[in-house]
């Protein structure tokens, strides 16, 4: 029998789940009711939740989503997310999640206009089938990328001796003159997120919006054993930083940042060498995932390229968002 149902709060959500997401039984950190849990109390505190849960026998299927505004639904995620798909329990039928998606899909219906879900990749096929099934207007457009490295079984030395040429020469020609000490910490301190948080003031990108957020993420990994936090330093000051966790032979890369000041030195590019290595040579992993956004430095660093997708969801009985549909639509083919 199939069964639908809806929580307007993580704390119930997680109620209801028991410990079925947590750590030790969710192999994907994107997955996990703690990540949800975080992302909203701290990126998004203002807007409301609407989690749905549809079970069928021992399978269960779950859809994180904020409410931003009347009548519309968002995927709970943001640029941290580097990926966003519904969270499945229970066996793997496909038929039957697609089913659960379908019903989930339905009942929104009732009172939901628009669904914008992103970012979105393996799981773009099922939910536009599902959607439409249940009788929604779909638009799927590309939006960006996500890169990734499969290392099958390369050591580092082996990996490197496979990057692009001007990469090597720049990173061996920094080195030589480099006075950068570099260090790769898996326990958070006081100390340690101070200087974090110092590097993210004078960072070449805009200031950090979320850094309580990404404070709790490393509190959590450190405990668990996965975090991996470096540095570059200069006579003892933190000039530039990167935030990682390795789990399940993977390595996820979430946060860079440098001084600006010492940009004619690539602190960055050297510590991004010394993290690649530990987690290649030290951590064995298999796979090195360095997130959302085609940052044009990745591509020397990474080997596959994964399009990233907006599925965009209009409820053809509200003629408000006909013309909506109809952009969006427009906007997909120009695209």
């Amino acid at each position: 029998m199939l069964v639908a149902r809806e929580y307007r709060s993580v704390e119930q959500a997680r109620r209801a789940l028991g410990s079925a997401l947590d750590r030790a039984r969710t192999p994907s950190l994107f997955d996990r009711i703690d990540w949800f849990e975080s992302l909203h109390a701290h990126c998004f505190p203002t807007t409301g939740v609407r989690i749905f849960q549809a079970l069928e026998g021992e399978c269960q299927a779950w859809l994180f989503l904020l409410s931003p505004g009347a009548g519309r639904l968002s995927a709970l995620a943001n640029w941290y997310s580097f990926d966003w798909r519904p969270v499945f329990l229970g066996p793997s039928d496909e038929s039957v999640r697609r089913r659960l998606v379908e019903v989930i899909a339905q009942s929104l219906l009732t009172d939901s206009a628009q669904v914008d879900l992103y970012p979105v990749t393996s799981a773009s096929d099922m939910l536009l089938d599902a959607f439409r099934r249940a009788g929604w207007f779909s638009v799927r457009r590309p939006m960006g990328g996500r890169h990734i490295l499969h290392l099958n079984g390369r050591t580092f030395d082996e990996y490197w001796a496979q990057r692009p040429g001007r990469l090597r020469t720049l990173i061996a020609r920094k080195k030589r003159a480099s006075r950068f000490t570099l260090s790769i910490a898996d326990r958070l301190t006081e100390a340690l997120w101070r200087d974090y948080a110092a590097v993210q003031e004078r960072s070449w990108k805009k200031p950090e919006a979320d850094l309580r957020f990404l404070h709790a993420l490393a509190q959590r990994e450190s405990d668990a054993g996965t975090l991996r936090l470096g540095f570059a330093r200069l006579e003892g000051q933190p000039v530039a930083t990167q935030l990682w966790t390795v789990e399940n032979g993977t390595a996820l890369i979430h946060k860079l940042a440098h001084d600006q000041a010492f940009d004619g030195a690539s602190p960055g590019s050297l510590l991004s060498h010394a993290m690649f290595t530990h987690a290649i040579d030290q951590d064995h992993v298999a796979t090195i995932d360095y997130g959302t956004g085609d940052n044009g430095y990745k591509t020397d660093w990474m080997e596959e390229r994964e399009t990233l997708y907006r599925l965009d969801f209009f409820n053809p009985r509200r003629a408000s968002i006909w013309l909506p549909a109809a952009r969006a639509a427009i906007s997909a083919l120009v695209g």
